[in-house]
């Protein structure tokens, strides 16, 4: 049995991993942090992380990026694995999370679906046949009206996947509308939509002569990035430091 801990407890997705961790036999939140409601109904949930007095072998963070240096310092002082669900860390955030995974456990995604994470690997061998052929690649991502950051954490990662294989050769472009010129051929288009309760749909377009070739992937609820975060948080139990990510837990 995995002992957890779940920050961010009471926010959408903190609720939706509770509700399905009570369905699972191999793993248990032992306490809840979330600084805006401390509204407790199957574990104890505190203001903060320092308050808490459960142990736990693991820390899913479903919260905010202004909550990474309490999440780091609890995680180091009490040698906690976390998996960091959250996105929109900025490149100082980045390279404390990178110092920090010298001293614990750390396992951070963009997207937590098992889905996204295999397509990352189907990605990179598309690539390294359609870009010599000459195709273009256009990236178009859909999220609900609340999602503030974009494009989304997921659609970058998509797009370093491909850019990966490509010696990082290619510049992202968010906007062409002050463009008027032919589309360069070491270009990844990235474009944004926000709209009602989308919660996550990814299309990854390779277009060439006379042919295109679209890899999608749909998120039809937030469940399938709980079911990731609660498979991450069973596979860091017990792991050393290190900077871990889902392909990892996929293997």
């Amino acid at each position: 049995m995995v002992r957890m801990i779940m920050n961010g407890c009471n926010g959408k997705m903190g609720q939706t991993i509770t509700n399905l961790v009570a369905e699972d036999k191999d793993i248990e939140i032992v306490a809840g942090i979330d600084a805006f409601n401390q509204e407790s109904k199957t574990y104890p949930v505190y203001a903060s992380l320092s308050e808490c007095k459960e142990a736990a072998e693991v820390l899913v963070d479903f919260s905010s990026p202004k909550a990474l240096d309490d999440v780091l310092e609890y995680c180091i002082g009490k040698n906690v694995p976390c998996a960091l669900c959250t996105t929109g860390y900025t490149e100082e955030q980045l390279s404390k999370i990178n110092e920090a995974s010298g001293k614990v456990a750390i396992l951070r995604s963009a997207n937590m679906s098992l889905g996204i994470n295999v397509l990352l690997k189907l990605l990179k061998e598309a690539t390294k046949t359609f870009a010599p052929a000459g195709f273009d690649i256009e990236i178009v991502e859909k999220h609900h009206n609340l999602k503030k950051d974009a494009p989304s954490g997921t659609a970058l990662a998509l797009a370093d996947s491909i850019n990966e294989e490509l010696n990082k050769e290619y510049e992202y472009v968010y906007d062409r509308s002050t463009r008027s010129e032919k589309r360069p051929v070491k270009e990844i288009g990235i474009s944004a939509v926000r709209g009602g309760t989308i919660p996550g749909d990814h299309d990854i377009i390779f277009a060439g002569n006379d042919e295109v070739i679209t890899f999608s992937h749909r998120a039809y609820s937030k469940g399938v990035f709980a079911k990731g975060a609660i498979e991450a948080a069973k596979f860091l139990k017990g792991k050393g430091p290190g900077l871990y990510d889902m392909s990892d837990v996929i293997g």
